[in-house]
């Protein structure tokens, strides 16, 4: 009971030291823009934010008593190369499954959706630099809350597997509340992050999945998430080609990325029976 109850604060704490970053960007953004976004100050303070979050995370900064723990938690770990490559073939494809499922889910069901701010009067540049670091930000958080913290808690006590979807679940939540409580949001947040969970735990780091995830957020913010306003609900005529298409895509991209991922558990199965032979790169 009582490892029942530790986990379930941790659980807690790690959600919410998610989702703060974020309010923290939200706050930065609002007053560069009451104040001007000719110049976006605010995303280098958010830059300063992520750093310093990042460095702490890691281990850096007192206590020292929990310094290693708070290294071993981030799981920010070097990757071999080719398991890098893997990944990242896995969750293109996971990436463009979910896109399809979108556009298939919003069009079927009727869901809030995201009204994202009214960027036609500024610069190119500058919207490039806010919607960058929105998902910049998105993804470090994320990985490193959920999938570095959180999940590797949960892999020290239950199966992978279970502490996969758990921390999918723990995180439902903190979607929800700025996207709607219903179910197509639930369904696809969940297989998003089951995905970068798994992610996480095949290749043992978060960095893969930040840079995925971070590419994932970008297109749903740049492509996606904007044009959600237009599409025609089926019933009222939006089952066109165009739907069949989406739904063929997260079908047909769905299974090859079950079948990238299947093949980068073999991959990383190898490489950790035979560690001598693996190249790493960089964290």
């Amino acid at each position: 009971m009582r490892q029942i109850i530790s986990i379930a604060l941790f659980a807690i704490a790690a959600l919410l030291l998610t989702l703060l970053p974020g309010g923290l960007w939200g706050g930065l953004l609002t007053a560069n823009l009451k104040t001007g976004i000719a110049i976006p100050w605010a995303v280098l303070a958010m830059a300063i934010i992520l750093w310093l979050a990042w460095r702490y995370a890691g281990g850096h900064g007192p206590p020292a008593s929990t310094s290693l723990a708070r290294r071993r938690y981030r799981r920010a770990n070097p990757v071999a190369g080719g398991v890098f490559a893997w990944a990242l073939l896995a969750n293109a494809l996971a990436l463009t499954a979910l896109a399809g499922l979108w556009i298939v889910l919003f069009q079927l069901v009727k869901i809030p959706g995201n009204a994202p701010p009214d960027f036609s009067k500024y610069s190119w540049v500058t919207v490039g630099l806010l919607l960058v670091t929105s998902a910049v930000a998105g993804a470090i958080c994320e990985e490193v809350g959920m999938r570095g913290y959180l999940q590797g808690r949960l892999e020290r006590s239950l199966p992978p597997p279970a502490a996969i979807v758990i921390a999918a679940l723990v995180l439902a939540p903190g979607h929800a509340l700025t996207q709607g409580f219903v179910w197509p949001i639930l369904l696809f947040y969940f297989l998003a992050d089951v995905t970068y969970g798994a992610t996480a735990w095949l290749t043992d780091s978060i960095l893969p999945g930040i840079v995925a995830h971070g590419v994932g957020l970008l297109v749903f913010l740049a492509l996606i998430w904007p044009h959600d306003a237009a599409r025609a609900h089926i019933l009222a005529g939006g089952g066109d080609a165009w739907f069949w298409i989406h739904a063929a895509q997260a079908l047909v991209c769905g299974g090859l990325a079950v079948g990238a991922f299947w093949r980068l558990a073999r991959i990383t199965a190898a490489t950790r029976a035979t560690p001598s032979q693996v190249s790493s790169i960089p964290a």
